[in-house]
C-alpha cells in the first residue's frame, strides 16, 4: 500500500506536472527552431510574443465572460483562441515587415537579427506591460478538475489523492493535436515542403522557383499560433504575468537547443527533458521516502535539491553542458 501511495505521490506532484510543462515548453520550443531552421536567426522576442498572443486571448475571453458566452465545463478562453492567433498574426507579420524585412534584404549577418529581436523583445514586453498591467491575471473558468484529489482517495482508498486539472488535460491534448497538424503540414502539403526546401537549401529553392517571401509569411503566421497556443495554455494552467513569459524564454530556448535547433522533432523531446528535470530537481521528496524508506531512515529535510525559485538555474545548466558537449543537441539539429 506504501508503494502504491509513493507512485500516486510521483504521479501527482512530478509525472503529470511534468507531462503537461513539457507539452508547453514542446510548443514554444517549436516556434523558436521553425524561425532557426527557416529564417536562421535567434528570435530572442519569441517569449513576448508569447505573451502578446495570451493578452489577446484574455481579453477577449473577458468580454465573451461579461457577454455570458461560455464553454460549458471547458475553459471560454479555448473560444477566445482564435482571436489571439489572429492578433498575434497581425503583430508578427507587421514586425516582419517593419523591422526584419530590412535586415533580411541587406543580408544582415544572423547576429545582427539576433540583436533587433532583443530590441523587439523589449518593445513587446512593454506594450503587453501598458496594455494588460503587470500583476497576475485570472481568466481560467469552467470546471477546475478532471479528477479531484478527494474523489480519488475515496475510489482507491489511498492515502494519497490523484489531482487531475481540467487545464492539464486539454494543455496535452492540444499539444497532441497542434504537433500532428503541425508534421502533417510540413511533410504533405506543397507550403511545408516549399518550406523545409527552403531551409535545407537557399539557393537550390530559389533556383526551384520557391517564393522566398511566401516561405518567411507563412513561417511567422504558423509560429504566431504555436507562440499563442504555447502562451494561453501556460496562462490557464499556471499564470498569466508578462515578465514570467520573459523567464520562460530561458527554458524555450534550453529545449529546442538541447533536442537539435532547427529540428521539429528534437524541440519536442527537448521541452520535455528540460520540464521533467525542472520540476524533479526541484520537487521535495520526502513524502515519496517516508512511504518507501523503512522509519529509522525517513528523512526530516524536504530531501529537495533546488528551492522552485531556482528552476530556471537547472534549464541554464543543461544548455550550458549541451552547448560545450555536444552543440547540434540529442537529433543533431545546426548548432549555434
Amino acid at each position: 500500500m506504501d508503494f502504491l501511495n509513493a507512485l500516486v505521490a510521483i504521479a501527482n506532484y512530478v509525472l503529470i506536472p511534468g507531462i503537461a510543462y513539457g507539452s508547453q515548453l514542446a510548443l514554444g520550443a517549436l516556434g523558436v527552431t521553425l524561425i532557426y531552421g527557416i529564417l536562421r536567426f535567434s528570435n530572442f522576442a519569441h517569449g513576448d510574443t508569447m505573451a502578446f498572443g495570451a493578452m489577446v486571448t484574455i481579453l477577449v475571453t473577458w468580454w465573451m465572460q461579461s457577454a455570458g458566452i461560455g464553454f460549458g465545463p471547458l475553459p471560454t478562453a479555448l473560444l477566445a483562441l482564435p482571436f489571439g492567433i489572429l492578433g498575434c498574426m497581425a503583430l508578427v507579420l507587421v514586425t516582419d515587415r517593419l523591422v526584419y524585412r530590412f535586415y533580411r534584404e541587406q543580408k544582415a549577418k544572423p547576429v545582427i537579427l539576433v540583436i533587433v529581436s532583443m530590441g523587439v523583445m523589449f518593445i513587446m514586453n512593454g506594450l503587453v506591460r501598458f496594455i494588460i498591467g503587470v500583476d497576475d491575471q485570472n481568466f481560467a473558468d469552467g470546471t477546475r478538475f478532471l479528477i479531484s484529489a478527494g474523489d480519488f482517495k475515496q475510489m482507491t482508498g489511498l492515502d494519497e489523492g490523484l489531482a487531475i486539472r481540467t487545464t492539464q488535460a486539454i494543455t496535452v491534448i492540444t499539444a497532441v493535436v497542434v504537433v500532428a497538424w503541425l508534421f502533417w503540414f510540413l511533410n504533405r502539403t506543397r507550403t511545408g515542403k516549399s518550406m523545409r526546401a527552403y531551409s535545407d537549401n537557399e539557393d537550390l529553392a530559389l533556383l526551384s522557383g520557391i517564393n522566398p517571401e511566401r516561405v518567411v509569411v507563412y513561417t511567422w503566421l504558423i509560429v504566431a499560433a504555436l507562440a499563442t497556443v504555447a502562451g494561453t495554455l501556460y496562462g490557464l494552467d499556471k499564470s498569466f504575468k508578462p515578465f514570467v513569459y520573459f523567464q520562460l524564454l530561458l527554458p524555450i530556448f534550453a529545449s529546442a537547443i538541447v533536442g537539435g535547433l532547427g529540428n521539429p522533432l528534437g524541440a519536442i523531446a527537448g521541452g520535455f527533458i528540460i520540464a521533467f528535470s525542472e520540476v524533479t530537481i526541484t520537487y521535495a521528496w520526502k513524502k515519496v521516502l517516508i512511504y518507501l524508506l523503512p522509519a529509522p531512515l525517513e528523512p526530516e529535510e524536504l530531501v529537495q535539491l533546488l528551492g522552485t525559485d531556482y528552476k530556471f538555474a537547472v534549464s541554464f545548466v543543461i544548455l550550458l553542458i549541451v552547448l560545450l558537449f555536444r552543440p547540434t543537441g540529442i537529433f543533431r539539429g545546426k548548432s549555434l
